[in-house]
């Protein structure tokens, strides 16, 4: 993302990424701290990898799981785990040894990759928080409104503007030849940094940001209706009193994620806007804690169910037992009492 600059002293004695010319400085790490953090990231990987894919594999097994708002999850899912599979092994590497050493065609995948799954994962964050309105506030006319061809077109409109967004500043010149007079200088050798302009920071902060104002937005909404539904809910039916707790319950948990989300991504974007106007003083051990603290976020999101959703528990007891293999498990109503 970044060149490392550092100054050689004698405790870090000179080190380069390259033995070559205009080669990125290297910073040095002593084995037993190397380690260390190749464990934590290593930890970091696996906890998003398997989280979402229990995810992916509950919406896709269980048919009582089989709803539209279910199906935005699962593609929520499927981006974090891609994350945690294609772009967190080459950045665990990069922060660690503070190089890039995979050449310049898989920077620029690689930051491809992880534009393209970190804004899949807000525009879905954000379609959720469309769909969870639609439910509260809206609740008659709520299952023809939200179908499942109205969540595949959210899903595809959820991957399809971050691919085209992502495609269009790494692998077009259009930024480069417009902006040419706010570039930095050329990074040294050994860096994966691909679009170093002063604005960077202040293309992406609307990107990142614009969805999440939405998104507050509607769930301020949500908790107002919510509130006037829990004191008149002693005059519904028992079984309208079911659902509509279970709707309440899952706005508050996605409105839970979509808090967490800000938390993780504050940080980083805000930096990245500011950084570029006071050209880089961010060291890049601070650049780095914010990126992963961003990373971070795509493995909340399962222990967010966890501890939310009664359902996911029984799903995820099932799934690690034998009960599993039993035929009649897929058809299992995991929202029975």
């Amino acid at each position: 993302m970044r060149a490392v600059l550092i100054q050689a002293t004698e405790e870090h004695p000179a080190a380069f990424c390259y033995q070559v010319n205009g080669s990125c400085p290297r910073t040095v790490h002593p084995l037993g701290i190397q380690l260390l953090i190749y464990l934590a990231c290593a930890a970091g990987m696996l906890t998003t990898v398997l989280g979402n894919l229990f995810v992916v594999f509950a919406v896709s097994y269980f048919k009582a799981l089989h709803t539209p708002t279910n199906f935005l999850l699962l593609s929520l899912a499927l981006a974090d785990m891609f994350l945690g599979l294609l772009v967190l092994p080459f950045s665990t590497v990069r922060s660690v040894e503070s190089c890039w050493f995979f050449g310049d065609f898989l920077c620029r995948l690689h930051t491809y990759l992880d534009t393209l799954f970190c804004l899949t994962s807000i525009f879905h964050l954000c379609f959720i928080s469309v769909d969870r309105h639609c439910a509260i506030c809206d609740p008659l006319r709520y299952p023809s409104k939200f179908t499942g061809r109205v969540a595949l077109g959210y899903i595809l409109a959820g991957w399809g503007l971050p691919a085209a967004y992502s495609a269009f500043f790494l692998y077009t010149d259009v930024v480069d030849a417009g902006l040419s007079r706010w570039l930095e200088e050329m990074p040294c050798v050994g860096s994966c940094q691909l679009l170093f302009n002063k604005f960077w920071g202040w293309f992406n902060f609307p990107v990142f940001f614009f969805p999440c104002l939405i998104m507050i937005g509607l769930y301020v909404k949500i908790f107002v209706v919510a509130t006037r539904q829990a004191r008149q809910i002693g005059t519904l039916s028992k079984s309208l009193a079911g659902a509509a707790k279970r709707e309440r319950k899952a706005a508050k948990t996605l409105g839970i994620a979509v808090g967490i989300y800000l938390l993780c991504w504050l940080p980083f974007t805000v930096d990245t806007m500011l950084d570029g106007l006071l050209h880089l003083v961010t060291s890049s051990l601070v650049f780095d804690i914010f990126i992963w603290f961003a990373y971070f976020n795509s493995a909340c999101n399962p222990i967010i169910y966890v501890f939310s959703y009664r359902w996911f528990r029984k799903a995820l007891k099932l799934i690690l037992s034998r009960e599993v293999f039993s035929p009649r498990t897929p058809t299992i109503d995991l929202y029975q009492e």
